[in-house]
């Protein structure tokens, strides 16, 4: 049961580092963007702070995990879908800070695009979205 009680860390953990990494490399962008232009600074906070949301999706596989584990599940099967859905969060908030950065650099030079420049973050996205609706489907 140890080893399997690390899985449900490692999947928050992993998404975590994600989004610390995402949020920061948007930050970066917005950071620099809003020392550019003087109005229109909420649009970049917004912007940068879309790789969050994968920590919050590891933490509800976390509790799903748990509870998993708790009825009885495999240990070692437990701890397989936490380790990928993990990295496919981490993977997915890096690059959407990415894909953030991009968009907060063209929303810097043309603001009509603000609405559009949420299409490819949310595009990436997508993809921990269903990373997580798998690892729930693998836990139940």
């Amino acid at each position: 049961m140890v080893f399997g009680n690390f899985g449900p860390a490692l999947c928050l953990g992993l998404a975590a580092v994600g989004s610390a990494v995402g949020c920061g490399l948007a930050g970066m962008a917005s950071h620099g963007a809003m020392a550019k232009v003087e109005e229109g600074h909420a649009k970049f906070v917004a912007l940068s702070a879309m790789p969050a949301s994968q920590s919050i999706y590891g933490f509800a596989l976390m509790i799903i995990l748990q509870g998993a584990l708790q009825k009885g599940a495999n240990d070692f099967a437990i701890f397989g879908v936490a380790l990928a859905c993990g990295l496919a969060f981490m993977i997915s908030a890096i690059f959407q800070g990415k894909a953030c950065s991009s968009a907060i650099l063209a929303v810097s030079k043309k603001p009509s695009v603000f609405g559009m420049s949420f299409a490819a973050p949310g595009i990436v996205e997508s993809f921990a979205l269903f990373a997580l609706v798998g690892g729930i489907m693998m836990a139940s």
